[in-house]
């Protein structure tokens, strides 16, 4: 980014970030949903699954995924806050003022970083409470957070699509809800080993078991292996293919 571009993108995520304040309850709606499966499969379901050769609590199996649902959550406001911003016009009034064109997107997807930290550090806490503990080093706790960083920032971006081309306000939230209920067929809840062969093959090839397992290591102290490389490669891709994808729908919307 130029110059010029860093001082636009940080006068609008100002003015994004100020939208949020103005309705923390959008971060509070974001971490309620986590909290409640949090909650139910803790104090519910947690004494009758079997958890395989994990040596950890329930709530320690549990959190990465519970983590990535978080943030599935939060991106959904990426695509509200752009739709409200193109059916109000403010696209083409910003086109007619000296201001880098993409210094918009990056101020709602920056925005979302910092809305799903704050929604992420309100899971954890509450997790804590609830008696997670972690033999993590800070070392591990930061490849964590690159990791989550990584994840929010690839979802993100493929939330600026909907949220681009959307005729309604459900459309531009809708695309949300598959990649809530992704980790349900993961190895975020349960081992994959316990699930029936076509469920498994499917769980065990798609991105977010790597990235909850690299999660659930790094976290427990323990040797992460190969799947952190699996998890960073998922990450990178789908970060890169949604950046690329948004862009190009961005440059075309505003034509």
């Amino acid at each position: 980014m130029s110059t010029h571009t860093l001082a636009d993108t940080s006068v609008l995520t100002g003015r994004s970030l100020r939208h949020v304040l103005r309705s923390p309850d959008t971060i509070i709606t974001t971490a309620v949903m986590p909290i409640a499966f949090l909650l139910l499969f803790v104090f519910v379901f947690g004494g009758a699954i079997d958890i395989g050769t994990y040596e950890g609590s329930y709530i320690d199996y549990l959190l990465p995924g519970i983590l990535l649902i978080t943030i599935a959550s939060g991106v959904s406001y990426t695509g509200y806050r752009l739709f409200q911003d193109m059916q109000g016009g403010l696209f083409e009034r910003f086109q007619s003022m000296p201001i880098a064109r993409s210094s918009l997107l990056w101020a709602h997807v920056l925005t979302s970083v910092v809305a799903n930290v704050v929604s992420l550090v309100v899971v954890i806490g509450v997790a804590l409470l609830l008696g997670f503990r972690s033999g993590a080093g800070v070392g591990e706790w930061l490849a964590v957070a690159g990791i989550l960083l990584l994840f929010t920032l690839a979802l993100t971006w493929l939330a600026v699509i909907p949220g681009l081309t959307a005729k309604t306000m459900d459309g531009a939230v809708a695309f949300s809800y598959p990649l809530i209920f992704l980790p349900f067929l993961s190895s975020a809840f349960v081992p994959t080993e316990s699930m029936p062969a076509p469920v498994a093959w499917f769980a065990e090839n798609q991105p977010v078991t790597p990235i909850v397992d690299s999660i659930r290591a790094l976290l427990g102290g323990d040797p992460v292996g190969d799947q952190l490389w699996i998890a960073l490669a998922w990450c990178v891709g789908m970060l890169v293919v949604a950046y690329v994808a948004a862009a190009v729908v961005y440059r075309r919307r505003i034509r």
